[in-house]
């Protein structure tokens, strides 16, 4: 067998089984639904905490919002490809760029899962805590316009954000702090900057978190805080990965000895049952041997000899 096909059959083993990844899947969904009972109906809290952010924005100098969501609303050409990237992108390229590192690189799997989850987890920490309402929901006065509503008859979405038309009930509308979808962004390009050999891939590596940090924005989804936000909570995440990976190894060490220790002593008192059992059989037996020699009658196990003893003739 050659190298190559030893070390892809080892990656093989290595791998984790996608039937054990599904329940990942299922509790971040939980956590996020969760999320979208609690804030639900909390319109007056998101709508204070998005002017905090906008005033906050204008503070700093750093509020590109409405000239991007300007361009994108009165230039057909960008606000249609931005919202078919916002309403798709981050569907396809995320799961994707998790089972190509999946196939391809199992040995960095676990820990960059790891990572992209535990981020994820925080972020629906921070739409559970601090509901944000995006600026396509401010009232009219603000200036935004929603870039996706606009846009829906060349799409499947409507006025709920990326979710198809009549099921915005699937989605947090007040999920606008931190972004994830620049979070996830940012992580899909770490990840093929990182791993991917074609110059080309790598470059678009580069390129993606930027589109979509410029789409967030243009389509009225997100404050630029969001997105620095994201980012952040990227890097809290990483921060975090290891040690809770050093976490759940120790948990399941000690699950681990825990049953071994529970089946050690299970064969421990099946063997010493065993034994009990042969020494009351041989008592029985030495008692028994015992009877036969007193009454003088033979024992149930002796054979007797059938050998006819025949008389000698003279």
């Amino acid at each position: 067998m050659s190298s190559t096909a030893a070390r892809a059959r080892g990656a093989s083993r290595s791998r984790p089984r996608w039937w054990a990844e599904l329940p990942l899947i299922a509790v971040v969904y939980a956590a996020y639904s969760a999320g979208r009972l609690l804030v639900a109906g909390d319109t007056a809290s998101a709508v204070r905490h998005a002017r905090a952010i906008l005033h906050a924005e204008r503070l700093l100098h750093i509020d590109p919002e409405h000239l991007l969501n300007s361009v994108f609303t009165h230039t057909a050409w960008l606000g249609v490809p931005a919202c078919f990237a916002y309403a798709t992108l981050h569907y396809v390229i995320t799961p994707g760029v998790l089972i190509w590192l999946w196939r391809r690189h199992s040995g960095h799997y676990l820990f960059m899962r790891t990572w992209l989850m535990i981020s994820t987890l925080i972020g629906l920490v921070g739409f559970t805590l601090f509901p944000t309402a995006p600026p396509r929901l401010l009232p009219a006065g603000s200036g935004f316009h929603d870039t996706l509503a606009q846009y829906a008859s060349f799409g499947w979405w409507g006025a709920d954000a990326s979710a198809p038309q009549g099921m915005g009930g699937l989605t947090n509308q007040y999920a606008a702090m931190p972004s994830l979808h620049v979070g996830w962004a940012l992580w899909c390009g770490i990840m093929l900057w990182r791993y991917a050999r074609n110059p080309l891939v790598r470059a678009l590596g580069v390129a993606y978190p930027v589109v979509i940090t410029l789409v967030v924005l243009g389509t009225a989804n997100h404050y630029l805080l969001d997105t620095l936000a994201g980012v952040l909570v990227m890097g809290i995440g990483l921060l975090l990965t290891r040690p809770v990976r050093w976490l759940v190894a120790r948990v399941r060490a000690a699950l681990a000895g825990a049953a071994t220790g529970a089946a050690t002593a299970g064969s421990a008192a099946t063997g010493a049952g065993a034994v009990e059992t042969a020494g009351g059989r041989r008592a029985v037996e030495v008692a028994g041997s015992g009877a036969a020699a007193r009454t003088g009658l033979p024992l149930p196990a002796q054979r007797h000899s059938t050998e006819t003893i025949r008389p000698v003739r003279r």
